[in-house]
């Protein structure tokens, strides 16, 4: 992709589908087999790495790693390998999902009985208050060296919430979160010795290799007439995992191969409506999530983007100028123009990973002491 210098721009990514399941779809991806992770495995590696270093002292303290990337990079996936891997390493151990629209309780009980399924097997029976589950919580894990993933945080308070109940023991705990929202992630890691993981796409060979696989069962059964098409088709689903899943369920047969034709009319329909397949539904409704948790003001502006050409690469500043001349920021917050207050709107879509930076002019940002 072709940078043009001295601008800051942005590649965008659009997102818009039906409303959500009302069985959340990335509960498969809690459960997926270790030998799915196709371009992770470097990663769940370097995770483990990160969470275990650190001097004598520094490894006794309570440490917090906060993986955030877009909707679909396989950030449950790859949290869910990590934990799998270590979490006999620890006293006890649990993974609770909290979504967009938790319910504290279930929570709470969720991660007692997965520390303890004996102690707690009734728990869910309870009618204990948030406050007495926390208690129990703190009391629970006062003295043991613990693994807690909580995955998919949307909102900071929230975080704060369930930090209350987590010990911050001196025995060398670790707590792994994930979120779509760089504030969240912050949030969590408010620590000198916490680390935040931003999650990249895959790359070009990465997306490959779980391409071929998904359609031909190996990483080299693609016929030579079919892989111009199948590169075309990969460029498109940008390196996001859950969209390379998603095109190559469409393409995979247990019968027949599917002809050359079919493979470029599925290239023509990607960003036009794909057709049917239940995996491809449900990768809608997980990309769909972060679209309707923004609020109206973000929803007009992000849909507004659906103007300009699939792929190219937007200047800022003519965006939020666009923007204000269509009447989508039209007002003023105190002590900001309209221009600035487009800004803050960029700088929330980029907090909430649905828009991705292609390049940043880094001494224009240096200038303004950013």
């Amino acid at each position: 992709m072709t940078s043009i210098s001295g601008r800051r721009e942005y590649k965008l990514d659009i997102h818009s589908t039906d409303a959500g399941a009302n069985i959340d779809p990335r509960l498969v991806n809690m459960y997926k087999d270790i030998t799915e992770l196709v371009g992770m495995e470097e990663e769940r590696d370097a995770l483990i790495y990160r969470l275990a270093e650190g001097g004598e002292g520094s490894k006794q303290q309570l440490k917090t790693i906060s993986v955030v990337g877009l909707g679909g990079l396989g950030k449950t996936t790859l949290v869910r390998a990590v934990y799998e891997k270590i979490k006999t390493q620890f006293d006890c151990w649990a993974f609770v999902s909290v979504s967009r629209t938790p319910d504290m309780k279930k929570i709470f009980k969720d991660m007692l009985y997965g520390l303890d399924e004996h102690k707690f097997e009734e728990i869910h029976s309870t009618s204990r208050d948030e406050k007495l589950l926390i208690d129990k919580l703190r009391e629970f894990l006062e003295h043991k060296r613990y693994l807690i993933v909580v995955d998919d945080i949307w909102d900071e308070k929230i975080w704060d919430i369930i930090k209350c109940a987590l010990s911050s023991n001196n025995l060398g705990s670790r707590i792994i979160t994930t979120t779509r929202s760089i504030n969240v992630s912050e949030a969590c890691c408010s620590s000198g010795v916490d680390i935040i993981h931003r999650m990249k796409p895959l790359s070009d060979r990465n997306s490959q290799r779980l391409f071929y696989r998904r359609i031909f069962q190996n990483e080299h059964g693609c016929p030579v007439e079919l892989e111009e098409v199948s590169i075309d088709i990969l460029r498109k689903c940008g390196g996001v995992p859950l969209a390379v899943i998603a095109i190559a369920s469409l393409l995979a047969s247990n019968q027949q191969m599917k002809s050359k034709d079919q493979w470029c009319n599925l290239l023509e329909s990607i960003g036009h409506g794909l057709i049917g397949g239940d995996v491809v539904e449900d990768m809608k409704k997980i990309l769909s999530f972060s679209y309707y948790d923004m609020p109206p003001h973000l929803k007009s502006c992000f849909l507004y983007l659906s103007i300009f050409p699939e792929d190219c690469e937007i200047e800022i500043e003519r965006l939020i100028w666009r923007w204000i001349a269509e009447g989508l920021i039209h007002h003023e917050e105190q002590g900001k123009s309209l221009f600035e207050v487009g800004e803050s709107y960029v700088n929330e879509l980029i907090n909430r990973s649905m828009i991705m930076p292609v390049e940043i002019d880094c001494d224009k940002l240096q200038s303004e002491g950013a």
